[in-house]
């Protein structure tokens, strides 16, 4: 009951404060932080960005709150702090390339910088694949996926609350999963603490958006959820991490795909996501996209539980082909439209 009781009070607090902190912050982001309407964007008119800085500030405030009255054991406290640190500095290298748009080379080395942070903080027990597969190996593989998970969390944030509906349901998955698995307290304490810091970045987020969360935001929310994924991964639970970001991995990948068939540059901005295409081509409303595909986040992370929960290779393939049957009825009625 302890616990729960906490988990409330760190979704409650992480929300509160964020959502203060951006009134606070608002008449400066309006000021400073316009985002101008280009080829890739939902908006017609300059809109703020920046949320990600109280986003970000008020997670890493009540976690450091709540290591006050439960400290980690160990190690673990160090390599929480490694953890925030690199996704601090995620947030230092999207806010500057809200305010003066950064080349492709320079955000990759820093993608991959604080990539390696993380991946030094797990600490060198801490295995994904089998055993048989080299160590370096297996990190260089890692290290590829998350910088490709956070490009594609940056990718999706294209529509009002489409990030929202997307990280709650993920950090809450997460934050239950604990409950089945033996992952670290650590983990737990980032997915609540970033579950209500995006609570309190919905109000301003909702259609039509009176503010975004910018790269300050994108860039270190993905390499946390990246973190947390890899964490519950090697706790022994693939099926579960594969599962939570499966509408985001499925949308951004298969995008890709196309641009890369129809020789299109990467770097150029566009509106060809599944999501967008249901907008712009086939007759959705964006409050519609968002609600579907909360929807499935919300059935993918109590897939996930029940692969957790179970733990038996049939009941996870079971989860794995309704996850991914359900994910691809998403998309495909995304492309093909209302009727």
């Amino acid at each position: 009951m302890g616990s729960i009781v906490l988990g409330f009070a760190l979704l409650a607090a992480s929300a509160l404060l964020t959502y203060g902190l951006i009134r606070l912050l608002f008449p400066l982001m309006e000021r400073y932080a316009l985002a101008r309407p280009n080829a890739r964007s939902s908006h017609i008119t300059p809109t703020p960005q920046g949320a990600g800085i109280a986003v970000l500030a008020s997670l890493v405030i009540v976690v450091a709150l709540a290591l006050l009255i439960m400290p980690l054991p160990g190690d673990a406290a160090w390599r929480l702090a490694g953890v925030l640190a690199a996704a601090v500095a995620m947030g230092i290298v999207g806010a500057i390339d809200d305010i003066r748009p950064l080349p492709v080379t320079p955000r990759l080395v820093a993608q991959f910088l604080g990539v390696a942070v993380v991946l030094a903080c797990l600490g060198d027990g801490a295995r994904v694949l089998p055993d048989w597969v080299p160590l370096n190996l297996e990190r260089v593989l890692l290290a590829l996926g998350m910088v490709w998970f956070i490009n594609l969390t940056n990718f999706m944030d294209g529509i009002d609350w489409i990030t929202v509906v997307e990280v709650i349901p993920v950090a809450l998955g997460v934050a239950f999963l604990q409950a089945f698995i033996d992952v670290e307290t650590s983990v737990s304490l980032v997915a609540l603490a970033l579950g209500g810091a995006m609570l309190g970045f919905a109000p301003y987020n909702r259609y039509r958006a009176k503010l975004f969360l910018g790269d300050v935001g994108s860039l270190p929310i993905g390499l946390l959820l990246a973190w947390m994924l890899v964490s519950v991964a090697a706790a022994g639970q693939p099926t579960a991490a594969l599962l939570l970001p499966l509408y985001y991995v499925c949308d951004a990948t298969a995008t890709l795909y196309r641009r890369l068939r129809k020789g299109e540059k990467l770097a150029e901005a566009h509106r060809s996501h599944f999501y967008q295409m249901a907008v712009d081509c086939n007759g959705f409303t964006v409050p519609e996209v968002t609600a579907n595909i909360f929807m499935l986040n919300v059935f993918l992370a109590g897939l996930a539980c029940l692969s957790a929960s179970m733990d038996v290779v049939v009941i996870d393939a079971i989860c794995l082909l309704a996850g991914g049957f359900a994910t691809a009825a998403v998309l495909r009625s995304f492309v093909r439209g209302r009727a």
